[in-house]
């Protein structure tokens, strides 16, 4: 193992972090030095890593859900096609593109505007975030629990490897950026698995060693956070039992995954959680050893997001080891697709990586580094953790599907396979429950319409509006938390108006999720 100052300096803020005693700090590190060459080499291995790791997961996508998927898993190069059709790799470029045509500074708000008008298909976080945008809730309140119910899921999480690619060695510029990005479509922990990524994507510049490079992942992220914790009790797990990563796994099921606050996932097996897959791209790092094989096989193997998680830990290997030192049977099918774009945007292999390091050598000056026509020289940054917060409706207690008691319907409602439909004004519906938060699921869609939702009587300010863009999957029609833990009466009442772009009235309901105190 090789500890440079780099790394033993970011030891000693975990350690910091860690500790309820006065901090010390050691004298300051030096800047670090990178030939230009090398950059490049890192870069091109950073996106690389993440084409083969998320085409290699691909069939296995949520194949395996709270268990090891021991099934065989075959390899080919030419399979890393399939990253040309990859959302874990061209939602982040809509991202990049931004960058590259408004600048740097670019805010929240401008994200939101380019993810809003993208076309691509999207589900979760993503999807309820670009359902807000076009209703008019702009970025960062497009990622906001109040109005994004999704907002812990993965999907800044697997968006944000452009970041790190772009910040080598500036934790706080990885920081800096996914706080404008993340809150596009996410909010606490959702937000720091995308600062998570980005930090070991940053060490990996300059760390030859997969456990320092997650230990500065977890530097970046508030220590009192749900994901701060997880990854602490899996570097502890991990240093006590080091060839054992089935064990390890165990340990992560029996204790976190469980109580997954998305409506698809309450008690269910499906688990789209950031913490709990993040923790699977940092098992796959620290028990391969460096192998890249060995890396991607056991996130892919953790299962749940079983390509998101291989693509990122292939992402930040690919940066430590450069693509020069990718095994030539991962990497071999990339060059005869090197200049094909990816779905939906005007990049290729070789323009992203040509983009990500203009980006770079900007970001290095900003900071305060130099850059030469042979070598940047960047500043030593710490990380410095962004402000805490975080957030959950509670506990997934029960589900209420429109046949229960609970359930009382007055008006023109119609039973069919989508649950209780109404398709005018007038219709209404009553859920008695008892809890502190409630999802109410159904489909949305081009023809969905609008209902006031009276929550105990009182008229609530958001208004149910089942109306959905093209191409966004999502099911949550309303939401509400924070609730009192007692008896509660929530009521809607369809309305006879629509988005301007609905072909109808529609409102379906299929059941309502309660959470209890956690």
């Amino acid at each position: 193992m090789r500890t440079n100052s780099f790394s033993a300096a970011l030891v000693v803020l975990c350690l910091v972090s860690l500790s309820s005693g006065p901090a010390w700090a050691e004298p300051r590190p030096g800047p670090r030095h990178l030939f230009r060459a090398v950059l490049e080499d890192k870069v091109r291995g950073g996106w690389a890593g993440q084409m083969i790791g998320v085409s290699y997961g691909a069939p296995t996508e949520f194949r395996s859900m709270g268990r090891i998927n021991d099934a065989e898993i075959t390899w080919a190069p030419d399979r890393v096609s399939n990253a040309i059709e990859q959302d874990d790799l061209y939602v982040e470029m809509t991202f990049a593109r931004v960058m590259d045509s408004i600048g740097l500074e670019a805010t929240s708000a401008q994200y939101g505007d380019a993810f809003r008008d993208s076309k691509y298909g999207l589900w979760h976080a993503n999807a309820a975030a670009r359902r807000n945008l076009n209703r008019g809730i702009r970025a960062p309140w497009s990622g906001h629990p109040i109005y994004n119910v999704h907002a812990n899921d993965i999907d800044f999480q697997i968006e944000s490897d452009f970041i790190g690619l772009m910040c080598p060695g500036l934790p706080r510029e990885v920081d800096r950026f996914g706080d404008r990005v993340g809150r596009v479509m996410n909010y606490g922990d959702g937000l720091y698995g995308g600062m998570f990524i980005g930090g070991m994507y940053a060490a990996a510049f300059f760390e030859d060693d997969p456990r320092q490079v997650v230990a500065a992942g977890l530097a970046g992220i508030p220590r009192r956070s749900s994901y701060a914790a997880l990854i602490r009790d899996l570097l502890q797990w991990s240093a006590a039992y080091p060839d054992d990563w089935r064990r390890v796994w165990q340990m992560i099921e029996d204790k976190w995954d469980k109580d997954d606050p998305c409506p698809d996932g309450a008690l269910a097996p499906f688990n789209i959680d950031a913490k709990l897959n993040g923790a699977y791209v940092a098992l796959g790092l620290l028990f391969g050893h460096r192998d890249f094989g060995k890396t991607i096989e056991i996130a892919t193997r953790c299962g749940q997001d079983s390509d998101c998680n291989p693509s990122s830990a292939g992402g930040v290997l690919g940066v430590m080891l450069g693509y020069t030192q990718i095994p030539d049977r991962f990497k071999s099918g990339i060059p005869a697709l090197a200049d094909q774009k990816f779905q939906f945007t005007d990049y290729s292999f070789n323009s992203i990586c040509a983009s990500t390091l203009r980006r770079a050598t900007d970001v290095i000056r900003r900071a305060g580094g130099r850059v030469t026509d042979t070598e940047v020289i960047i500043p030593f940054q710490s990380p410095k953790p962004p402000q805490f917060e975080q957030w959950s409706p509670g506990i997934p207690d029960r589900k209420l599907g429109v046949a229960e008691a609970a359930w009382n319907w007055q008006g023109d409602w119609t039973r069919g396979q989508q649950g209780m439909t109404a398709q005018g004004p007038g219709a209404a519906a009553t859920l008695t429950f008892t809890g502190v938060a409630v999802v109410l699921v159904g489909p949305l869609s081009q023809s969905g319409g609008r209902a006031d939702v009276y929550l105990d009587g009182r008229l609530s300010q958001l208004t149910l509006d089942a109306y959905i863009v093209k191409d966004t999957h999502d099911n949550a029609l309303w939401h509400t938390y924070g609730l009192a833990p007692r008896q509660h009466t929530l009521r809607l009442v369809t309305r006879n108006n629509a988005d301007t772009r609905s072909t109808g009235k529609q409102i379906a309901l299929e059941q309502a999720v309660i959470y209890r105190e956690e």
